[in-house]
């Protein structure tokens, strides 16, 4: 079973060409190198449990996790679209340096020895927002061997702190039920 855990472990961070029939190896037998997309590995290292696209994060985020403008450890910070970057990013505060400077954990936004999907630990990312409110940073790019020159819009941080805050979702779930039903019976209503 811990065999069987491991290879999908591996694939799902895998290409999708390098996976065939629900995740065996490659007809050559040869283990695959690891690709990560930044979700998986920011929803590993923040413990905050979050599914979708990048760009869908910081809404989903909405009374379930505590948002803001501030970094702080651990918590994510939720890129928007911009230009090729059409899904967005996320990527994990790892230490706050000042007011202005952070270290970032993420994965799949350099290509290191020219490969897309790695992992960066502990890289640089600059607010440079008019407003000192990260909501425009720059970040290391490993080709550059230096912080890149895109300004890239960034929604806020979603503090997790490894786990949702469950009297919202608790107190959320009944209203949603009610909105459901009141739809339903409003449709139903409309279409008659």
């Amino acid at each position: 079973m811990r065999k069987k855990l491991a290879a999908f472990a591996l694939l799902a961070c895998a290409t999708p060409a390098a996976a065939d029939d629900f995740g065996a190896f490659d007809n050559r037998g040869a283990e695959l190198d690891a690709y990560l997309q930044c979700v998986p590995y920011a929803r590993e290292v923040s413990g905050i449990q979050i599914y979708g696209d990048a760009h869908t994060w910081w809404e989903q985020a909405q009374g379930r996790y505590a948002t803001g403008t501030a970094p702080r450890p651990r918590a994510v910070m939720a890129f928007r679209p911009h230009r090729s970057m059409r899904l967005g990013h996320v990527a994990t505060v790892s230490r706050v340096l000042d007011t202005r400077r952070v270290l970032l954990d993420h994965a799949n936004w350099s290509p290191i020895n020219g490969r897309r999907g790695q992992v960066e630990k502990d890289v640089l990312a600059i607010d440079v927002s008019p407003a000192n409110d990260w909501s425009a940073v720059r970040v290391w790019y490993a080709p550059l061997g230096e912080v890149g020159t895109t300004a890239w819009p960034v929604a806020g941080f979603i503090y997790g702190e490894g786990r949702p805050q469950a009297r919202q979702q608790l107190a959320m779930a009944p209203a949603r039920k009610q909105t459901s039903k009141r739809f339903l019976s409003a449709f139903a209503n409309f279409s008659d």
